[in-house]
């Protein structure tokens, strides 16, 4: 019979830290209010195993990026996050004013310029129990990691997309940016399987909806932007500003409209072009779907047109970058 060892804190620690973890090396920051400040050793970023966020989901998080020592669309994040704590009647741990401060600190405790940081608000630890009277109060986890972004081949030679056979959620979820997140990875858990980069999921109607993390966009054969109406998907923050900045594409003539539509797969495969959103990676360009070329197959004016946008909103853009340093 196997013995199992019993171990001490100590012993359990020392482990941990004698564990090589390759992913670590990305893991710059975490601030914990259950431990009340910053650490930098990945082995302590760790959350209680009773907080409701590991055993119900019962939390919810967003995701930006730091780019040149300036947060972009923090304000937008922000807010997204107050609405769906409305959405679950979850009360924030500090006010709005002190959750900014406590981000600038651990970003600036990581110490880089181009960095991903993770916010999670948790109903905290508690008793196992489903019922949120258990627990011991809201709890914030903030994580800063290295700003990784996709192969540049794929920017220059594009993605393929699937259809993906997860049900979407139900449209109050859908709307809710929580850390019940199942559906999410058995999505990209099926495009890789089947080799694939992305793929996205319908909605009973048989209606494009999302990707696992990325909204989807395209331009129609009208030379109009088109993405799914947000009634039952999440409102990204990267394809709600390009929307707006997109505007400049109307004026100009590049484009005749931006806005949301009612799409089927039959839409995209007669697309000129499609795109997926994203916070890491800005925009991508789609040239296949469901094993069909999109356009001609590469990538097209509007991605490079939408990067640029982008790209130069993130350098210089007004009201949507928060300094750092």
């Amino acid at each position: 019979m196997t013995e199992i060892p019993i171990l001490s804190s100590q012993d359990a620690l020392r482990r941990l830290q004698e564990t090589p973890c390759e992913h670590h090396r990305s893991y710059l920051a975490m601030y914990s209010s259950w431990f009340g400040g910053i650490v930098t050793d990945p082995t302590a970023m760790l959350i209680p195993v009773d907080d409701h966020i590991v055993h119900r989901g019962d939390g919810i998080f967003e995701a930006f990026k730091c780019v040149n020592g300036a947060i972009y669309l923090l304000e937008q994040h922000l807010d997204r996050l107050e609405r769906s704590a409305g959405m679950v009647d979850l009360t924030w741990p500090v006010r709005r004013a002190e959750l900014k401060e406590i981000i600038l600190a651990t970003i600036r405790t990581a110490g880089a310029d181009d960095c991903l940081i993770r916010l999670y608000i948790s109903r905290g630890p508690g008793d196992f129990s489903p019922s949120p009277a258990a627990c011991q109060g809201s709890q914030l986890y903030i994580v800063v990691t290295s700003l990784t972004r996709p192969d540049p081949a794929k920017y220059a030679s594009g993605c393929n997309l699937m259809i993906s056979s997860v049900p979407i959620k139900p449209g109050f979820f859908a709307n809710v940016k929580s850390c019940n997140y199942l559906p999410n990875v058995l999505m990209k858990k099926e495009a890789e399987e089947h080799g694939v980069d992305y793929a996205v999921a319908l909605d009973e109607s048989g209606l494009l909806a999302e990707g696992p993390t990325e909204n989807l966009g395209l331009i129609s054969d009208k030379d109009e932007l088109l993405v799914p109406r947000f009634d039952r998907i999440l409102r990204g923050t990267t394809i709600l500003r390009l929307m707006e900045l997109a505007q400049s594409l109307v004026r100009n003539g590049s484009l005749r409209d931006v806005r949301e539509s009612t799409l089927t797969p039959e839409d995209i495969h007669q697309a000129k072009e499609a795109m997926l959103f994203g916070t890491t990676f800005d925009v991508l360009p789609v040239v296949s779907f469901d094993g069909l070329s999109i356009g001609h197959g590469r990538p097209g004016p509007m991605f490079r047109a939408f990067l640029e946008l982008l790209q130069r909103d993130q350098q210089s853009g007004e009201s949507v970058r928060t300094p750092v340093f």
